[in-house]
């Protein structure tokens, strides 16, 4: 080992393995941008000696997720990250296609219009657009939210088989966020029904005091609700009333999302 290296890396310690993932996540980065790069390049760019750069390159090619590009030593990225991606593309398309649905539908309600999908016992949101009336600035985006508390999880948990709800509300358990939390199994299986029926969910401030939502299913080409669509709001001016109006533009906008998703129903 150079002076160099061991003046920078210390194995087996912690923040030598957080270091070994930021410079591994760094050669990928470099690989993307540049299409392929040869380990003297990959060294400079990340200021390593050239040994420690060809061990990265090395497992990383171990794992498919770069591969040698020519017989001259470059490397590019491997079709592992291609495995990686497709975790996720199935997210990262409902976030594209529906984005322009979610602005079209925040400004014709002047609400915080979000996309969430299933995430083992929560709904996490992907995407938010405010609506020209949204009071408050809270990104939702990122946030694991209840799925019994919440107008996106009540429709995503009224779609799922019996069996399936019941496993995911005994993992996460029924917490009462406020007074008007559907705590009671009983009580949220009527909601969902009442949910089925209409076509759409409501939450009156059951998640936090003050704020009402409702949202709509979103389906794939097969029909299955892969997401949910919500508009938010708060509760003395989205009022239950008001929803109950506004409900048809929020279907009619999880129904063009699921169109351009591949569902013709």
């Amino acid at each position: 080992m150079s002076n160099h290296e061991s003046a920078t890396e210390t194995p087996g310690a912690p923040a030598g393995g957080v270091q070994s993932v930021d410079r591994a996540v760094s050669v990928l980065e470099i690989l993307a941008q540049r299409g392929e790069a040869g380990v003297s390049e990959v060294a400079a760019e990340i200021d390593v000696h050239k040994s420690t750069a060809f061990r990265l390159l090395g497992a990383l090619e171990a794992r498919g997720l770069v591969e040698q590009a020519t017989e001259r030593g470059k490397y590019r990225l491997g079709f592992g990250i291609v495995r990686l991606a497709g975790a996720v593309t199935g997210r990262i398309d409902i976030t594209q296609v529906g984005r322009p649905v979610c602005e079209q539908l925040a400004a014709e309600l002047g609400e915080t219009v979000n996309i969430a999908i299933l995430e083992e016992q929560y709904a996490i949101n992907l995407c938010q657009v405010r609506g020209p009336g949204a009071v408050t600035a809270h990104n939702w985006v990122g946030q694991l939210t209840p799925l019994h508390a919440t107008s996106s999880g009540k429709v995503l948990l009224a779609h799922l088989p019996a069996k399936r709800r019941v496993q995911l509300l005994a993992e996460a358990g029924l917490k009462k966020y406020t007074p008007n939390t559907l705590t009671a199994r009983t009580k949220l299986e009527r909601n969902l029904v009442e949910a089925l029926d209409r076509g759409y969910a409501m939450t009156l401030e059951e998640y936090e005091l003050g704020l009402h939502a409702m949202a709509a299913p979103i389906r794939d080409r097969d029909g299955v609700v892969i997401a949910a669509i919500s508009a938010s709001g708060p509760s003395y001016r989205l009022t239950e009333e008001r929803m109950h109006e506004l409900a048809p533009l929020l279907v009619r906008g999880a129904q063009e999302i699921s169109h351009r998703m591949g569902h013709l129903g």
